[in-house]
């Protein structure tokens, strides 16, 4: 159990905030109630649902901030998870003149901001003109009221002069696009982020407000575009579209052609063969773990994974020799980047890509897979990739159906491969 689980374990019962939900469908708590145990702003920060605690999440209650120093707990639907992202993407470049905006180096949400602008990402996606930057960073919400869904019916709540947080605004002709931009992959977001800012804006200009969510990885740029339908309403939430922009790695068949042709096969690690299908988020991964090592629940809690997800993820990573396990001076299980994993990390972004690929296609299944492919012109079947698992000495696989199951992972993997390549 977590610092954050205890803590908050230790307030229900002393507050009998259960006891009051059930009475009254909700509980105010302040900061300085929660500071008795531990730092307001460590206990109260939960941007995906997977990040809750404990018994936040048996209960299926949420917690939101009202004023500066005071929250509400309820069972609110307080979270929408993302749609999955299209499958398309937009290639931009970053302009010739540009040297300080690599993608190695998009480190923080506001480079990255500045590089999507940069690349005509923004100009593109808001379909307005004139793009300036204008309000960003902390400031305080005034007051509004809305309604928000809970387990027993809409909840009305009131919001005064609490603290809310924009990472860019940008202004133009016909609009402010007001912008939430993080640096991990994850299932959902918080709705907090878009809505307070929304409704702190929309009540003072007269242009129409756009809400958009921005995550950004390994230079792919995923934007969300969101309204709510109605103003007052925190659950009435749609997307208005979604695109997906990559930062060219100028990659030719002829270069992915040149690794399978070239790589050794490598004998497989005795490492779970990988259950984890999504290779942007190995690489997201591998992002957070840059210049630090973290824990297992560390790398729970602070990115949008669960326990079994986190145990995939790293396994994957070590898998391709990637991620290490180790452990640290208190004796405590710790991942961190192997020698390998930092060197590929400080490559430029072109052979970054392609030292990934590398990594992958030194394990037969995987190169046997994608030798098909490209011969055949489209992905071989389940029943053929399991069968070339089957001949490649996989470390603990055994079960048919553990074979089919991880053959998807397979084909996660050569897709992301052959969506290196630049199209002619």
């Amino acid at each position: 159990m977590g610092l954050n689980d205890t803590a908050w374990e230790i307030l229900f019962d002393k507050y009998h905030i259960l006891d009051e939900i059930s009475k009254y469908g909700i509980f105010t708590i302040s900061a300085n109630q929660i500071r008795e145990f531990r730092e307001p702003r460590l206990m109260t920060k939960f941007d995906h649902k997977v990040n809750l605690p404990q018994i936040f999440s048996k209960h299926n209650l949420a917690i939101l901030p009202i004023t500066r120093g005071d929250y509400v707990i309820s069972q609110f639907s307080a979270y929408q998870t993302f749609d999955p992202p299209t499958e398309d993407y937009q290639t931009v470049k970053i302009p010739a003149h540009i040297q300080s905006l690599l993608p190695k180096y998009l480190v923080s949400e506001a480079i990255a901001l500045n590089c999507a602008n940069a690349c005509g990402i923004l100009n593109d996606f808001l379909e307005d003109t004139e793009l300036v930057p204008t309000v960003s960073g902390r400031m305080s919400s005034g007051n509004f009221e809305f309604d928000i869904a809970t387990g027993r019916g809409k909840q009305s709540l009131t919001v005064s002069n609490s603290q809310i947080e924009i990472d860019a605004a940008y202004e133009g002709i016909d609009y402010l696009s007001l912008f939430e931009a993080k640096h991990d992959i994850s299932d959902d977001f918080l709705v907090r982020q878009l809505y307070y800012p929304f409704r702190v804006w929309e009540s003072r200009i007269t242009k129409k407000v756009k809400s958009v969510f921005l995550v950004f990885s390994n230079g792919v740029f995923y934007l969300y575009q969101y309204e709510f339908a109605d103003p007052k309403n925190y659950n009435s939430l749609c997307l208005v579209k979604q695109k997906n922009y990559i930062i060219s790695p100028e990659i030719s068949l002829e270069d992915i052609q040149n690794v399978l042709e070239n790589i050794s096969i490598c004998e497989e690690p005795d490492i779970a063969f990988p259950q984890a299908n999504s290779m942007p988020r190995i690489v997201n991964l591998m992002e957070l773990l840059t210049g630090r090592s973290m824990t297992k629940q560390d790398i729970t809690s602070e990115y949008a994974f669960d326990e079994r997800q986190t145990n995939y993820y790293t396994d994957a990573g070590r898998y391709l020799g990637f991620i290490e396990k180790v452990k640290n001076e208190e004796g405590a299980i710790t991942f961190q980047l192997s020698n390998l994993g930092r060197s590929v990390m400080e490559l430029e972004y072109k052979e970054r890509q392609l030292a990934i690929v590398s990594a992958i296609l030194r394990h037969r299944a995987f190169n046997e897979t994608l030798k098909i492919n490209l011969n055949s012109g489209e992905m071989p079947d389940a029943n053929a990739i399991v069968q070339i698992m089957k001949e490649s000495n996989l470390y603990h696989v055994e079960a048919n159906s553990t074979y089919y199951r991880r053959s998807s992972t397979i084909i996660g993997w050569i897709n992301w491969i052959l969506g290196l390549v630049e199209e002619s």
